[in-house]
């Protein structure tokens, strides 16, 4: 036994430090390789303490290897940005917390180490199966392993490490975190606001529709003194005019007979007798169900694709269907049970890919092009290949481009790093090969006025109609206080009458809106009040509550033992999250990335060559 648990230990350490990377990095501002760098460049300082390069380059590494075990084929240039900006975020914040520690000398000692492995095990620890007994985590196989040989001077050095790093900032946690409290009539408010009921009918009053265009008016005055009040929203991002070339490298009819016969070989496998759980754990694309032997657990009528939930709720139990295609590409399904609206089934998918054949060809024709690039303009390139010149435009924050979908890679290269006649290498995403070449570029700044005049008008008509609206509906109110009903009201200003419920403070309600002043009014109202004018959302309405529902205050007496942690600990996470943004915004951070990174770039991580053998 002592031999499997020192050779599951490898894996698990692996994920126990991940875990405790995530948590540090996202939760606390753990630095993530857990050592202090002091060598190398500076990137910026935090309250004067440094960010050196090698401390950034090793989180980043990090961070980077993490990325890339989570997708298929390359990092591209976006997410190269992002794993930048995420890794500067985290060491920021490591300093902040670190600083916090120093400040107030919170430290772990050897007893509290010493504890903490011995009862506190990570995670990891507890749900792997070497340490379970029944399926539940057994201490003394836990504890028989740490006196054992096999925790060997390396491991327990690292889980020593791990609660060294872990204890203070927890400590700093509930320094920061204790005293979280939440009264009884705050507990109540909670519970009221989801089992609290009620009933309405309103006359809901849309301006836009109400009032016709021609019924208002604005001045070119009134114009440009709301354009100069509210330039801000007038703000426009960079943006580039690129023109662009587009290789598809999606699946043909002959990637999908391919995939097609592969699924009929596996069902003959299964069908002469083959382990279902073997053959989806070496065959199966779903890798979340992989694993498990293939198995989908119970799955409810409805709840999946329409192909695949036609075929689960249809087939005999216990065989293998015939390949059913769905968007995901074939399943091979078993149904183990059945009754009522659920099954438990198990499935192998079989994907829609791209032959390999064809993919080194697509990739040659991306090379070629990636290489006439170098010495021509994209149009000549593509009138050599044969290839189609679109155009389009791509914003910071808009990086659609049709043909090609979420062309961010291209975005970013055009907006921040090359000028008008650059043509780019060629860029990938799961269904193209593209390249790009920028036309014209445009500064962020401010639309001027005659650009902004039709957004401006439109905004001032919608505010006036709005007055105007409001007035109707005081109109209407008068007419119902003064003994009409409200249909008679409504009638006389070709408005409805409309009810909903019975809802909950908390719903979504067609027609009134979720958590908004009608919503509010709706509860404030005693059954039979009539409201005045309720503004909600940019519509107005007139609320008559029929009837309301109280919550039990019997049954939450009950409820409110258990109630009171679930809600503190959120309130605390919600502290904490707020003392850390409070801990940044104070913060004198000095910011050299752009120096010193576009000098370092060589040492980074990059994408993998086109048409290298990965």
């Amino acid at each position: 036994m002592m031999r499997q648990m020192r050779e599951n230990m490898k894996p698990i350490m692996l994920a126990s430090a991940v875990a405790f990377v995530g948590l540090m990095v996202f939760g606390w501002g753990m630095d993530v390789t857990g050592r202090s760098a002091t060598s190398g460049g500076e990137l910026g300082r935090v309250n004067g303490d440094p960010i050196t390069f090698q401390e950034w380059q090793e989180a980043y590494n990090n961070l980077y290897n993490q990325q890339q075990q989570q997708i298929d084929g390359p990092i591209s240039t976006a997410m190269t940005r992002q794993i930048e900006n995420a890794t500067w975020d985290q060491l920021v914040m490591q300093k902040l917390v670190d600083q916090e520690l120093r400040k107030y000398d919170i430290r772990a000692t050897d007893a509290e180490v010493r504890q903490a492995a011995m009862y506190m095990p990570p995670q990891e620890f507890m749900s792997n199966p070497v340490f379970l007994t029944n399926g539940q985590f057994d201490i003394q196989k836990y504890h028989q392993f740490l006196a054992s040989p096999q925790a060997d001077d390396q491991l327990l050095a690292q889980l020593e490490a791990y609660y060294r790093e872990l204890i203070p900032r927890s400590k700093l946690f509930y320094r920061v975190t204790t005293g979280v409290y939440v009264p009884d009539a705050e507990l109540w408010r909670l519970w009221r606001d989801t089992r609290e009921t009620a009933r309405v009918k309103y006359i809901f009053i849309d301006p836009a529709t109400l009032i016709a265009d021609n019924q208002v008016s604005v001045t070119d005055a009134e114009l440009q003194k709301y354009y100069n009040d509210h330039k801000k929203e007038f703000e426009t991002p960079a943006s580039a005019q690129v023109k662009y070339v587009a290789i598809e490298r999606t699946p043909i009819a002959a990637d999908t007979a391919a995939s097609l016969a592969k699924a009929r070989e596996i069902r003959a496998e299964l069908v002469g007798g083959a382990d279902f759980a073997e053959v989806a754990r070496r065959e199966s694309a779903d890798q979340g169900s992989a694993v498990n032997g293939g198995e989908l657990g119970t799955i409810r009528k409805g709840q999946t694709v329409p192909a695949f939930d036609a075929a689960a709720f249809s087939q005999p139990l216990n065989q293998i269907s015939e390949p059913i295609q769905t968007q995901f590409g074939y399943h091979l399904i078993q149904v183990q049970s059945r009754g009522g609206d659920s099954a438990q089934a198990r499935h192998i998918l079989i994907p829609i890919q791209v032959s390999e054949e064809r993919e080194n060809a697509l990739l040659m024709k991306a090379d070629s092009l990636e290489e006439l690039g170098t010495t021509m303009s994209l149009e000549q390139a593509a009138q050599q290949m044969g290839l189609r010149v679109r155009t389009g435009t791509v914003e910071e924050t808009q990086t659609f481009l049709p043909a090609v979908g979420d062309a961010a890679d291209a975005a970013v290269w055009a907006i921040q790093d090359a000028e008008v006649g650059d043509v780019s290498d060629v860029f990938e995403t799961p269904a193209t090969f593209y390249m790009a070449e920028v036309t014209s570029k445009t500064e962020a700044g401010v639309r001027p006025f005659a650009e902004a005049k039709p957004a401006v008008t439109a905004r001032l008509i919608q505010a006036k109609k709005l007055e105007e609206a409001k007035r109707i509906g005081r109109s209407v109110v008068d007419a119902i206080r003064s003994g009409k009903t409200m249909e008679q009201a409504a009638s006389e200003n070709r408005l409805a009458v409309e009810e909903a419920g019975p809802f909950t403070r908390l719903d979504f309600v067609p027609g009134l809106g979720r958590a908004n002043a009608a919503i509010g009014t709706a509860f404030g109202l005693k059954p039979g009040q009539i409201s005045g004018v309720v503004e909600a959302e940019g519509a107005l309405f007139v609320i008559q509550t029929l009837e309301k529902t109280e919550a039990d205050r019997e049954a939450w007496e009950t409820e409110k033992a258990a109630q009171q942690p679930r809600i503190a600990q959120a309130l605390a996470q919600q502290r904490w999250d707020q003392y850390l943004s409070a801990l940044r915004e104070s913060a004198k951070i000095v910011d050299n990335r752009n120096q010193v990174l576009r000098r370092g770039n060589e040492d980074l991580p990059t994408q993998v060559p086109m048409g290298a053998p990965f």
